[in-house]
């Protein structure tokens, strides 16, 4: 059995297809688990693996994908600490390649489903190996600085989903907004859509999120 180096969930496709098969990796939001974001998943298309992954970290009762750097002034213009945010990246990249192997899923049609911080490591790791990912879902989140810059080969016509919440106290629409203007600036095939919703994911976001990953999965 191959080790997979985060704790994580793993959901069968209930429609088998020949050879290896397409997933969808969940990474869930601050202070939560790999349980939270699996309902999500329950109008996915049924030939999809769910492969969900929990945060190295413990905090309070769940886990952390990083701590926060707040010397930018506050929740608002947080960043993620960059040394956590490092190993985290690289945590989620050996569990994805090791899940790969375990599973039998098709390296060429993994996608990414982040909230909030799963969203901004789903972002960052996208711009940084865009051929990795057929396609991502980031969820309440924002491109950090570290990776505002890069210039990845391999991101044009890449879809990706952005979602935010116009009451959002967490994080501000505008993140995702900007998230959204500077992947459409690389050349990704970009929805980006604000949501009369707080810091979650609701009906009408999941909506737009099951059709979103119907199309690409």
């Amino acid at each position: 059995m191959t080790d997979i180096p985060l704790e994580h969930v793993h959901v069968e496709p209930s429609k088998a297809v020949d050879g290896a098969a397409p997933a969808v990796v969940l990474l869930h939001g601050r202070g939560s688990n790999e349980e939270d974001l699996l309902q999500l998943t329950q109008h996915f298309p049924d030939h999809l693996h769910v492969v969900s992954l929990r945060a190295p970290d413990r905090l309070q009762g769940g886990y952390t994908w990083y701590e926060l750097d707040l010397s930018g002034g506050g929740l608002h213009q947080s960043q993620p600490h960059t040394e956590q945010f490092e190993r985290s990246r690289e945590l989620v990249r050996a569990s994805i390649d090791a899940a790969i192997e375990e599973y039998g899923l098709d390296p060429d049609r993994i996608g990414l489903l982040g909230f909030s911080q799963g969203a901004i490591t789903s972002l960052s790791l996208l711009v940084e190996d865009p051929d990795d990912y057929a396609w991502v879902v980031a969820l309440h989140g924002y491109l950090a600085e570290s990776h505002a810059d890069v210039e990845p080969e391999g991101i044009a016509d890449k879809p990706v989903f952005v979602g935010a919440g116009s009451m959002d106290r967490i994080i501000p629409a505008s993140r995702a907004e900007h998230a959204a203007d500077r992947l459409r600036e690389l050349g990704a095939l970009v929805t980006a859509k604000v949501y009369d919703a707080p810091h979650g994911v609701g009906p009408d976001e999941l909506a737009d999120v099951v059709s979103f990953v119907e199309t690409h999965a």
